[in-house]
């Protein structure tokens, strides 16, 4: 009896063969990134996905449409998150849970390039004209670009070049601090931008407002650093908060130009519900990352909102006029 317990563990010599084979094939993949040995799906030390090499269009196919929709994908699951759960992921980031989905400052970079090129695309500019009279309040008026009744059209035998100067000497008069040096340049840009019919205005602004918003985000973080001194937040927390709004709001507004664009008789409707929505996220997203009460929250959401809407006029009114002097 003690010699069949003895033989026990080797009565199958195919199935410890079968094990040492595949324990040995396990030990000898490698990953094709770092070629260190990898023992399950993905790479201990890169992070790679241990995959079969690419050698036909319909396998690629297959690995693309895999990373695009499976039910793992960070993308639908982040984009999923920003739309419909305001706060949450700026919570999830804070919480430590954060591989299920995308950083938070790509998320941002990726998005806000995306709608910036869909903004250049598809939104018409316009010139503010603002006029000072003797007496009275100053007015402004806004001017579309395509408007060349308002700019003035050109008269017979005139050149592009003798337009502009002719257009912008009747338009553009300041007469405020600084004149001297103001004056001539402002004359400058007008006739640089009447000569290309905005085009290089339109690309400068473009091109000047995303590094702008760099500099707004942190400055807005530092209102809420003031907003919620108490209890005491980290800087990162209120940064954090407004970069993934930032996002959503992106997303948001091509989302809705794109059901206006394919519905044109609700386009009001649309606007209106969108607009509602981004308030109302931004409630809710400060409800669920500082978690204080409706009213509180509420309340300062109205001073933030206030100094959101002047500071960020003055800024595009900056990017505006530095994007205009450096043509």
């Amino acid at each position: 009896m003690s010699t069949a317990a003895a033989a026990g563990p080797v009565s199958d010599p195919g199935a410890a063969a079968a094990a040492s084979v595949a324990k040995t094939a396990t030990a000898s993949a490698r990953g094709d990134n770092c070629g260190a040995p990898v023992s399950g799906r993905y790479c201990s030390a890169c992070g790679q996905r241990l995959e079969p090499a690419v050698h036909s269009l319909w396998h690629f196919t297959k690995l693309a449409t895999e990373d695009l929709t499976h039910a793992d994908s960070r993308l639908w699951r982040t984009l999923g998150a920003l739309l419909f759960r305001p706060g949450y992921l700026t919570r999830e980031f804070l919480s430590g849970r954060r591989a299920r989905y995308l950083p938070p400052v790509r998320l941002y970079l990726v998005i806000s390039v995306i709608f910036f090129l869909w903004a250049s695309a598809t939104q018409p500019m316009r010139v503010i004209e603002i006029k000072a009279p003797e007496h009275g309040a100053p007015a402004a008026t806004v001017t579309p670009l395509e408007d060349e009744a308002a700019l003035g059209k050109p008269i017979a035998g005139e050149s592009q070049q003798q337009r502009a100067e002719r257009v912008c000497a009747s338009h553009v008069n300041y007469d405020g601090p600084w004149q001297q040096r103001i004056q001539p340049a402002a004359q400058r840009a007008c006739v640089r931008m009447l000569a290309d019919n905005f085009r290089s205005l339109r690309e400068a602004f473009m091109h000047n407002l995303p590094r702008a918003m760099f500099l707004f985000l942190p400055l807005l973080a530092a209102v809420m650093m003031l907003l919620y001194w108490r209890p005491r937040h980290y800087y990162i927390e209120h940064l954090l908060l407004f970069v993934h709004n930032h996002a959503f709001v992106f997303v948001l507004l091509m989302l809705a130009g794109l059901t206006s664009a394919l519905l044109p008789p609700l386009a009001g409707w649309i606007s209106a519900a969108a607009t509602l929505y981004i308030g109302w996220y931004a409630y809710r997203s400060m409800r669920v990352v500082y978690r204080q009460g409706r009213s509180l929250t509420l309340g300062k959401l109205v001073l933030l909102s206030f100094f959101y809407l002047v500071s960020g006029s003055l800024m595009l009114a900056l990017v505006s006029v530095y994007s205009a002097f450096t043509l």
